[in-house]
């Protein structure tokens, strides 16, 4: 399955197929899919970017959200949503060279965003990468804390968000499928 500018993805089970549905009809209905509009919600592009070693997740410590996420963000209007998580991660990570793991979707995660001093709550239709850092060293950007190499046998220590415990249940059979 593919829509355009979002790229191939297997879902596995019925919370990926539930998943993908809505995100599919989201952006069936939705002609400002890929913009920043809360009123309707918008897809958004997340990297899992991973240790040159397989064995470790960066994430960020989000300066909004207080809390330990994988790295990404909005699309601002461009519909190449790999491309977004891509420039995401450079942005975020301070890394020089990062390489995608596979040119097909890793998960998606369509999730409720608090409501804020500026924008009223609302969903992102979040589709997430996965990538390897090559070069560089890390350094957190503005919209973030800090940054975190975090083991896969640690991430439940430092993040109880689903939607970044998902590489762990995940990422051995992806691996192992499609790279």
């Amino acid at each position: 399955m593919s829509i355009a500018g979002i790229g191939c993805y297997s879902p596995r089970d019925s919370r990926d197929w539930e998943m993908w549905r809505r995100l599919q009809r989201f952006c069936d209905s939705e002609p400002q899919a890929f913009g920043r509009n809360p009123g309707t919600g918008h897809v958004t592009a997340s990297a899992f970017v991973m240790s040159p070693d397989k064995t470790s997740v960066l994430l960020t410590h989000h300066r909004k959200l207080n809390r330990w996420f994988q790295l990404g963000g909005h699309c601002d209007g461009i519909a190449d949503v790999p491309f977004a998580a891509l420039k995401e991660a450079y942005e975020e990570s301070g890394l020089t060279r990062i390489r995608p793991l596979s040119d097909r979707v890793f998960d998606v995660d369509i999730h409720e965003i608090p409501a804020n001093a500026t924008d009223c709550a609302h969903l992102h239709y979040d589709v997430r990468y996965l990538f390897q850092a090559e070069a560089g060293d890390i350094a957190a950007s503005a919209e973030s804390h800090a940054l975190a190499w975090v083991p896969l046998e640690q991430l439940e220590e430092v993040t109880d968000s689903p939607g970044a415990l998902v590489l762990r249940d995940k990422l051995q059979p992806f691996l192992s499928s499609y790279c």
